[in-house]
């Protein structure tokens, strides 16, 4: 007998002994027959509800297993399909939770070699378009979206390994390609930089073979040419710069030009950059001499333009008339005559112009502006320099003037009324006594301080019948000699008329 069989009689015997046991208590307490009854109802209603219970739970579990098997065995055929193995059979009778584990077991084992297929099959895929595009080859055709059998699998791979091989092959090809080339390249440094003789025999021994140890060395050796190649060439390009600021000068480039020229401002000086610079200046070079004649007569304007500023700043500098040897008069005369060429020059340009921008089409620029409206706007600033000068000259006149009628004005130096009267020592010593007397005579005395005349009272004239004394008698000192009078003729003309020569003591009479 069965384990589960014994444990069933020994489940009703319990039943049995508990029902008896159940009963006695009754009798003993004295519960009626009826209501013993009723009791052992209660006690049947609860036993057989328990049971039922566990009967549906059990009934519910032989459902589930059932269920799982026709889910395994379903999903299990179709992994067979798909693995492309036999269908799973199981051998003997088994019980249905013995079957469903057995069928659960298979179907996770399956789906894990799916995996596994699927996995190996991406990663071919990958290693083979690598592979294909290195070497320029069809990717291997394969589909993708099903699980591959393992003899697909084992041709893929051997499809992969013979790439692999092939991609070795060309790789040796390339590097010895590549070495090659860069013993042509270090041949043409070579000779481009001169390269003396002793210097390339001593790197002899890389210009052969194409390990890897020859390729680092070649591509060394190349580094350091291109290293000083490009010193070379910065120098040469530095020149090409400079000449480029040249042309841009007289072909009155604007700003917003020269940095359109973007390789101007580069660092990498290699060939590439050279070639764009050589083809900057080759191409400011045609533009210049096709239009040269006009720039030309801009450049004329704009040197005579700045001379005439030059002459007109001189003009009002207050310091001009202590100028020597006649050269007021031939600045003014240049003045004058670069006063009367500026338009000129202006006019034979604007009809230049204007035919230039009819035949091109656009606006004539100088420095980023239409030039005749560069003109106009130089002129105009001149006209505001002279007025704001001007306004500044009336000012301070007008402070000078504001101070000598309060304080007086400062005495001439000895030096500047000597240069006003060149007289000889005896004409000064006539010319005091003359003018001693006539001071006795007149009420009073004219002092000159800074061209500013005054009245002295009659007090300060010598008394009544007393002689005159010469002022260089009562100086204690001789008479100076007096300056050249001929060496500053041609500025006092200028200046006014010549000044009178009878003086006495800084006072004019």
């Amino acid at each position: 007998m069965r384990r589960s069989e014994v444990l069933a009689e020994e489940s009703i015997v319990c039943l049995q002994k508990a029902l008896n046991h159940l009963r006695e208590i009754w009798e003993l307490i004295g519960i009626p027959e009826d209501q013993r009854l009723q009791r052992t109802e209660v006690v049947k209603k609860h036993i057989k509800e328990l049971l039922d219970m566990m009967i549906a739970e059990e009934e519910s579990l032989k459902e589930r297993l059932i269920k799982s098997i026709s889910v395994c065995q379903k999903e299990l055929n179709t992994l067979c399909s798909e693995l492309h193995v036999e269908p799973f059979q199981e051998e003997g009778e088994t019980t249905i939770l013995q079957l469903e584990k057995d069928l659960r077991t298979q179907v996770e084992l399956m789906r894990k070699q799916k995996k596994e297929r699927k996995q190996e099959l991406k990663l071919l895929q990958e290693q083979d378009q690598e592979l294909c595009e290195i070497l320029c080859m069809p990717h291997y055709d394969i589909d993708s979206a099903s699980v591959p059998s393992l003899e697909e699998l084992n041709q893929f791979r051997q499809h992969v390994t013979t790439l692999r091989e092939t991609k070795l092959e060309m790789q040796k090809s390339q590097n010895e390609a590549v070495c090659e080339g860069l013993r042509t390249q270090i041949r043409e440094l070579w000779d481009r930089l001169q390269i003396p003789e002793e210097e390339r025999e001593a790197v002899a021994t890389i210009m052969s073979g194409s390990k890897a140890k020859v390729r680092k060395a070649l591509q060394l050796e190349v580094d350091r040419l291109e290293e000083l190649k490009m010193q070379n060439m910065k120098k040469v390009i530095e020149a090409i710069r400079v000449e480029l600021v040249q042309y841009w000068d007289q072909c009155f480039y604007s700003q917003e030009q020269r940095q359109a020229f973007a390789p101007f401002c580069a660092e990498d000086y290699t060939e590439s950059l050279l070639q764009l610079h050589d083809a900057e200046i080759v191409r400011l070079k045609n533009y210049y001499e096709v239009h040269k004649e006009l720039f030309e007569g801009v450049q004329k304007w704009e040197e005579t333009w700045r001379l005439f500023l030059e002459f007109e700043r001189k003009a009002s500098d207050p310091n001009r008339f202590t100028n020597r040897g006649g050269n007021l008069l031939k600045e003014e005369k240049q003045r004058a005559k670069l006063q009367k060429m500026l338009p000129k020059l202006e006019e034979e340009l604007k009809a230049r112009i204007e035919l230039w921008e009819q035949e091109h089409s656009k606006a004539f620029m100088v420095n980023g502006q239409k030039f005749m409206e560069y003109v106009a706007e130089q002129w105009e600033m001149h006209r505001l320099e002279k007025e704001r000068a001007k306004q500044e000259r009336q000012l301070k006149n007008k402070k000078q003037t504001e101070t000598e009628m309060l304080y007086g004005s400062a005495p001439r130096t000895p030096s500047k009324r000597r240069g006003l009267a060149p007289n000889t020592p005896g004409k000064a010593r006539k010319l005091n006594t003359t003018t001693m007397s006539n001071a006795t005579a007149n009420s009073s005395i004219r002092p000159i301080f800074g061209g500013t005349v005054y009245h002295s009272p009659v007090s300060r004239l010598p008394p009544s019948g007393s002689k005159p004394v010469a002022a260089s008698t009562c100086s204690g000192k001789k008479t100076p000699r007096t300056g050249r009078h001929g060496a500053n003729k041609e500025n006092l003309e200028l200046n006014g008329s010549i000044l009178s020569a009878r003086t006495f003591k800084g006072f004019q009479i």
